[in-house]
């Protein structure tokens, strides 16, 4: 597992074994980054990403890697949370993120009570926690959180359909690749 693109391009990242834990494929995170940044290659310079259910955080550190400001990873896991760390102590970030060990529902809930506002949120929380998806797309399209314009992205199984609407969110695009699925949402 690598970053793909950026100021980190094909710097490696660690992982962990016989966790519950499912990094984003390169080539899958590497088809994310493609489709927001299509129109605009500098789409994602300046922005505020939510990486929910953090994992490895290999999409919110690809996202510092092509020039996103602040990054929230968001992991329950202890081990997970530790390894994000390291991930970022090994590329040499200093600044820009913060390591958010909590629930992903009530860091969303804390951080919408502060003056935070988002631009991209990915979530990809393990494939069988299927209620886990609708109560977070439900919390997001129903919360201040993300900004006009912002895009949720959803990792999912291909054969799981998550729904085209919550709240104000309305899913404008899906792809696969392999057993995965990213379903991409905006405010309507």
């Amino acid at each position: 597992m690598r970053v793909i693109a950026g100021k980190y391009r094909s710097r490696p990242l660690r992982s962990l074994r016989g966790m519950d834990l499912r990094p984003t494929a390169d080539r899958l995170r590497e088809t994310l980054f493609n489709v927001l940044t299509a129109a605009n290659p500098t789409a994602l310079e300046g922005t505020v990403w939510l990486d929910l259910f953090a994992g490895t955080g290999a999409v919110g550190i690809e996202a510092l890697s092509r020039g996103a400001s602040q990054v929230y990873f968001v992991e329950s896991s202890v081990p997970a949370a530790q390894l994000v760390r390291k991930n970022l102590q090994s590329l040499g970030v200093e600044f820009g993120f913060q390591v958010l060990r909590q629930d992903v529902i009530r860091t969303l809930q804390k951080l919408e009570a502060e003056p935070v506002m988002v631009d991209f949120v990915f979530l990809d929380p393990p494939y069988r926690m299927e209620e886990v998806y609708q109560r977070t797309l439900g919390f997001l399209g129903e919360s201040r959180l993300l900004s006009s314009n912002g895009i949720v992205m959803a990792e999912h199984q291909k054969k799981f359909d998550l729904g085209e609407i919550f709240g104000s969110l309305q899913r404008y695009r899906k792809l696969e690749q392999g057993d995965a699925g990213l379903s991409f949402y905006r405010k309507m």
